[in-house]
């Protein structure tokens, strides 16, 4: 049985309690609850920038439409002015002339036509537009949620990180100079269990929290004092904390 100076193995559950507390902080920071709503909101964010996106590529499209439109009623806008210029001239013969009126009237109905189309994508892109700003503002909303939780959770880790650096500099002080098998089966156990070392309470393992039985008990607090006893229920290492 291996054996390790009591003070050691003493020592050895302040060592587990730092540990425990290092575990606990290490829970703390992977399952805080800002951490949920980011993942909430990076979702909704998802889901938004699909309709951001269709939105603006939507206005940007119509924008080129009546662009287009208005340019194609400014061409026809220009060509009559022309005709009507040929005509005021008076310098047009009477066929020519007829040619021209004809063309005003073709001009005109085209005008119509265009001007028509054109208020009708102005409209489209009106509708659109105030659909976008919606969109947009929904966005923002969001933008300023995950940066307020982000400053939340940046504030808690900061917290939570000052406690363990604090909590490890207390754990590397207990640690230090303790029996190095006694650490090496600690570190073992901890890796395995979770917890490498606990009290014996009465008749009970704290780590375990099983009572263990006459026999074991017995055993345990009739070895010598350097010798090092495992739970017989968990294997952890069982510290005397009390005289047997």
């Amino acid at each position: 049985m291996a054996t390790a100076p009591v003070e050691d193995q003493r020592r050895l559950l302040e060592v587990q309690a730092l540990d425990t507390r290092l575990q606990q902080l290490a829970h703390q920071r992977r399952n805080h609850p800002t951490l949920a709503t980011l993942a909430e909101l990076d979702e909704r964010m998802r889901d938004l920038h699909g309709s951001l996106v269709d939105s603006r590529t939507a206005v940007a499209d119509l924008e080129r439409e009546v662009t287009k439109a208005e340019r194609d009623v400014e061409q026809v806008r220009q060509r009559a002015t022309r005709d009507q210029q040929k005509l005021d001239s008076g310098a047009l013969g009477a066929k020519d002339a007829t040619a021209v009126l004809s063309e005003l009237e073709s001009l005109a109905r085209r005008q119509n036509v265009l001007e028509d189309a054109e208020l009708e994508l102005m409209e489209r892109l009106e509708a659109h537009q105030e659909a976008l700003s919606k969109v947009e503002a929904a966005h923002g909303e969001l933008v300023a949620a995950q940066e307020k939780v982000t400053a939340e959770r940046d504030a808690a880790f900061a917290e939570i990180d000052g406690a363990a650096r604090q909590v490890t500099t207390a754990r590397e002080s207990a640690a230090a100079g303790l029996d190095a098998a006694l650490v090496t089966l600690y570190d073992r156990l901890r890796s395995q269990l979770g917890t490498g070392a606990a009290a014996l309470n009465g008749n009970r393992c704290e780590g375990c929290r099983l009572e263990l039985n006459p026999g074991d008990l017995a055993a345990a607090k009739n070895a010598a004092p350097e010798q090092v006893v495992r739970c017989e229920e968990c294997g952890r290492i069982l510290v005397r904390v009390t005289a047997a």
